[in-house]
């Protein structure tokens, strides 16, 4: 069981950092793919800054945490991409669900419980100073 949580966990990780790598190279077509598009210079800008940081730094982090078998790497992934579910959560209740809005819903619910339980199953190592 843990074998295939640390698995799992890697495997998220691949994808979050391949979507990240997919804004910093491509970021019109990745955008495009989450419903998104830049405007400008500015907006090519900021998709490759923003959301290639957010998909590096979650999925480094699940990487790194599933590699290492290491808790507390875990709960950075699971505050990037819960802060991410909750902002979806709050746009379905304040604009309504868009069609596949179940999706990227689902991939970061279970991205969230896998990271939490493998927090809680892998050691935390503690800081040395």
């Amino acid at each position: 069981m843990r074998l295939l949580l640390i698995a799992a966990l890697f495997l998220l990780g691949i994808v979050f950092v391949a979507n990240g790598i997919g804004f910093l190279l491509t970021p019109e077509q990745q955008a495009a793919g989450f419903g998104m598009g830049a405007d400008g210079i500015q907006g090519l800008s900021t998709l490759r800054a923003d959301m290639t940081a957010f998909f590096v730094v979650a999925g480094g982090a699940l990487m790194w945490g599933a590699w290492r078998r290491a808790g507390d790497v875990l709960l950075v992934a699971a505050a990037l991409v819960g802060i991410a579910f909750t902002g979806r959560f709050v746009s379905l209740l304040a604009d309504g669900i868009y069609e596949g809005w179940w999706f990227p819903m689902g991939v970061e619910a279970l991205t969230v419980v896998l990271a939490l339980i493998g927090s809680r199953m892998l050691p935390h190592h503690a800081m040395k100073a």
